[in-house]
This record gives structure tokens, C-alpha cells and sequence, in this order.
């Protein structure tokens, strides 16, 4: 039987960048993970983007017509009819609603990579969004069975990254090696003015590693300024192995594009700037939410980005919290989730839950919860939770980051459950987890505490985890069990008969 086929709709350029089709790239790679073959139907390239696809085991074919026409839509029909396809990807600001109509009315399944909501209507059977500030309010205008596939828990990754996911990053006190990271084209050649400021600031220390991409037409005077900077600074073009740059780097000056999710898995404190008016947004949210520190756009002037390299540098607990706040964002299975949703497969990671950290404004919401009914007979301590006993416990939780609470999102955003955890004697960890009266009887329970586990595997790689729950809550008992947590004894707790299950972080080469 022919392996499923996937065309991808995307072009790359010098001036345009390389985001949309690397990000695709992830997606493909997942794609063939899963047994498919993957394709790419292109208008626009550049060199080192068609070594890279071809490395990667993707076929090229080439688009004629303007990008996003309709000359170009019916070329790529025929060209996904040619690659028997099973579904079409669209990434790329210039495929409007026409294209979408054009596309599906060929009886084509289609996924369509979305920022902003650009578009005025949405036709795609799946519409994603990776964004950290991505809403269904920007998809109001779409079709009934249109699904949605919003926020960082979608974020495309390639497989370079899967073997970091669960890497814990250790923040060192002195501050060294800085990544520099402007995209795959750079066009302003934005590069040359962070390394202006690497020259302005008192970093004597510092070592640079600057990343320039295979589309960057400055190579040649970026090594000169490295060169003449009285710094070390080293260049390296096209490079294949940005995890491991990033995992060695102390701290990163990065574009805001889709690098930042690269960032954000390896908890890496970064400066951010965004060069496109496309990247103000994600940069803007991503520094609101304590994930990096956004300097400006592409204007910005070199002494305050030596101002602000300056105060990274040398400040640890910015640099801690940067670094724990962006990790917690990210877990590295976007992909796998999107080709899960594609291959219509029914497993977690499905759920579309994405998690957050509690708020002061969630303590109303938190103490409904905590008081319904069901919660209250599931607890080991079954009487009503008093609101002045509440808003102490929950500001006491606030302000300890060591007992971290999440709210579950779904894709609209509307809150789901909620997830604890609190440290016990001897540095292991214990969970509480519940889930909203309306959304329950949908097995969210065991991708909520999913989620939970891997946020907190991101601050203790060997984490044990323990659950306790009440003999009769079965529906409890089988969502640990579910999300990899295993019984090993029954107790009695308060008087009530209780199973005690827990959750270890098994090691391949030793299990």
C-alpha cells in the first residue's frame, strides 16, 4: 500500500525569510515519522532551503503562478493529485479564503498555518495556530466543521529537538556564552547591530556564537565585524545542530518568529526582537508572560540593546525566572499532535487542553471548584471550603513558587480543571487535580494530568510524583493510571480507604 502522502503549500525567500517552510519542515518530518511521504510545492526558495528539504527526504515541486492566486491554487490541486496527497498544508500570509475555497472544493482535506487570523473566512478542515496569543476570537468567520489548533501546545518543532524535551537547563550564577539568532535571512542584517552592541557593552567575557541562516545574504560582513569586535565571536552559517547551540548558550538575542518555541523548549533567557510587524505580537506576549524580555523592533538602538544585555547578563533571578516561565510553555510534542489530529487518531495529546499558571483573579473560580459538591466528596477532608480561609491558602500559594497551581484552557480558552502540585518531605511531589462540573465526562482528566507532570519534569528532570484518591473514585483512578501513574499501595487516609499511585521518570537505558 503507498505510504499517505502530504503536499506542503509554502515558500522561502531572502526577503520574506525561511519561518514558514521550517516550521512545515517539523511537520513533515512528524509526518514521515508516522509512516507518510511528504512534499513541498513552491513558488519561491532559496538554495540552502532546497538542500535542506532535499536532505530531509522531501520532494520539490515547483509552482509557476503568482503566490496565493488562483493560478496558483489550481496548479498546486494538480500538483496534490499527482502526489496521490491525502491532505494539503497552506502556511503563508498571501493564501487568503479564496485559496481555501479553491483548494477544498477540489475535495482536498486542508490544514492551514495561520498567525493572525488574516484571512476573512476559514474553510480549511483545520486551521492552526501556534501562537502564544492565538484565540478562537480571530476564527469566528469559519465554517461548522472547521477545527480549531491553538497555542504553543500545537507549536511545530523538528525532530532535532525531540531528544531535549525533557532536559532540565541549569542557569549558571556567572553569565558567558550568548546565541545570536535573527532568522534564516535576516534581510536588514538586524545581526550586525546586536553585534555592535556586544562591542559597546563591558562584556570583555562574553563569548558570541552567531547563527547566520543559509538564506543570509551578510555572511561575508558579519565575519569581518566578529573579526574586528575585540570579543569572541564566532559565525557559523547553516548550521544543523541549533539544540545543542541553544542548550550550551547561557542566554540568546533571537528574532521573534518561530524560533522562539525552539527557545522556550530549551529554557534558554532570551532578548527579543521582532524585525517583521508580524513578530510584535508574539514578542510583546511572550515578555507580558515573564518568557523573554522583548527589547524592540527592528529600530531599536544599540545602546539599549547593550542596556538590556547588560542587566540579562547579570542578573540571575531574571535569568532563572526567564528560563522556568518559557520551559513551562513548550513540552516539544506540537507536532506529533497536529499529525495525530491529521491521521484522525484518537489518542492524548488530543484533547486540546494547554495549561497556564494560576492568577490572583482565578481565586473566585478556584474556591466554585474547590466547593462543588463531587470535589467535596472526593476530597479526604469533605467540608465546605470557607472564602476567608480560602483567599489566604491561595494568596499563601502565589506567593511560594516551589507549590505551582495550573488552570486548563481549552482551544477556545474557556477553563477547564484545575492541577496542583506541593512539595512533600524529601523534595518529591504531590497532586491534586480536578476538573470543571461542565467539561467533565470527556476524559480531559488524564491530558490534564499529563500536562501537569511534563510542567513539572521541566523543573526536576527525576521527578516522583504521588496521587492519593479515595477507593470509590474510580474514574480518578483510571485517569492517573492513564497518564503513566501506577498504583503501589492501598492506605487509609483520614479514615478513608485510599489507593496511593505514583509517578517515576523511567530512564530507556534503565528501566
Amino acid at each position: 500500500m503507498t505510504a499517505a502522502s502530504l503536499l506542503i503549500r509554502a515558500d522561502a525567500s531572502v526577503a520574506a525569510g525561511t519561518g514558514h517552510v521550517m516550521r512545515c519542515l517539523a511537520l513533515a518530518q512528524a509526518w514521515q515519522d508516522a509512516g507518510g511521504r511528504a512534499a513541498f510545492a513552491m513558488a519561491e526558495s532559496t538554495s540552502s532551503v532546497q538542500e535542506r528539504l532535499a536532505g530531509e527526504g522531501c520532494e520539490i515541486v515547483s509552482v509557476s503562478a503568482a503566490a496565493g492566486s488562483q493560478e496558483d491554487a489550481g496548479q498546486t490541486i494538480v500538483l496534490a493529485r499527482q502526489q496521490f496527497a491525502e491532505w494539503i498544508v497552506v502556511d503563508g500570509y498571501q493564501f487568503g479564503a479564496d485559496y481555501q475555497r479553491t483548494l477544498k472544493a477540489a475535495g482536498f482535506k486542508l490544514l492551514f498555518l495561520d498567525d493572525y487570523g488574516h484571512a476573512r473566512h476559514y474553510s480549511a478542515d483545520v486551521v492552526l495556530n501556534q501562537n502564544v496569543c492565538a484565540n478562537a476570537a480571530s476564527y469566528e468567520d469559519r465554517d461548522a466543521q472547521t477545527r480549531l489548533l491553538l497555542g504553543p501546545r500545537y507549536c511545530l518543532l523538528r525532530r532535532e529537538f525531540a531528544a531535549w524535551r525533557n532536559w532540565k537547563r541549569q542557569v549558571p550564577p556567572v553569565c558567558q556564552r550568548v546565541l545570536v539568532l535573527m532568522g534564516g535571512s535576516d534581510p536588514d542584517n538586524v545581526t550586525a547591530r546586536v553585534l555592535d552592541a556586544l562591542a559597546l557593552g563591558e562584556f570583555q567575557n562574553i563569548e558570541a556564537t552567531v547563527v547566520v541562516g543559509g538564506s543570509n545574504p551578510h555572511g561575508a560582513i558579519l565575519q569581518r565585524l566578529a573579526a574586528h569586535s575585540g570579543r569572541k565571536i564566532m559565525v557559523r552559517r547553516n548550521v544543523s545542530n541549533m539544540a545543542e547551540l541553544m542548550a550550551a548558550a547561557d542566554i540568546a538575542v533571537s528574532a521573534a518568529g518561530s524560533t522562539c518555541w525552539e527557545l522556550c523548549l530549551l529554557g534558554l533567557p532570551t532578548l527579543l526582537l521582532d524585525v517583521a510587524a508580524n513578530q510584535t505580537a508574539l514578542a510583546t506576549e511572550l515578555d507580558r508572560r515573564g518568557c523573554a524580555v522583548r527589547v524592540g523592533d527592528e529600530t531599536v538602538s544599540v545602546e539599549k540593546m547593550a542596556c538590556e544585555l547588560g542587566r540579562l547578563l547579570t542578573s540571575l533571578e531574571v535569568r532563572q525566572s526567564l528560563s522556568l516561565l518559557s520551559r513551562e510553555l513548550v513540552d516539544g510534542k506540537g507536532a506529533g499532535r497536529v499529525v495525530s489530529v491529521l491521521r484522525g487518531e484518537a489518542r492524548r495529546g488530543d484533547a486540546g487542553l494547554r495549561l497556564r499558571r494560576a492568577r490572583a483573579e482565578d481565586s473566585q473560580l478556584l474556591w466554585m471548584w474547590a466547593n462543588d459538591p463531587e470535589v467535596r466528596a472526593a476530597s479526604f477532608s469533605t467540608a465546605p471550603i470557607s472564602w476567608q480561609s480560602h483567599i489566604a491558602w491561595f494568596a499563601g500559594k502565589l506567593s511560594q513558587d516551589a507549590s505551582p497551581i495550573f488552570i486548563a484552557e481549552d482551544e477556545a480558552g474557556r477553563p477547564c480543571g484545575q492541577i496542583r502540585f506541593d512539595v512533600r518531605p524529601g523534595g518529591e511531589w504531590e497532586v491534586d487535580v480536578s476538573i470543571a462540573k461542565a467539561m467533565r465526562g470527556q476524559g480531559l482528566a488524564s491530558e490534564l494530568i499529563d500536562l501537569g507532570v511534563q510542567a513539572i519534569l521541566t523543573r526536576d528532570h527525576n521527578a516522583q510524583i504521588h496521587a492519593f484518591v479515595k477507593t470509590t473514585n474510580t474514574a480518578s483512578i483510571k485517569a492517573f493510571a492513564k497518564a503513566d501513574f501506577r498504583q503501589i499501595r492501598a492506605e487509609l487516609i483520614r479514615g478513608d480507604a485510599a489507593i496511593h499511585l505514583i509517578y517515576r521518570k523511567v530512564n530507556p537505558a534503565n528501566p
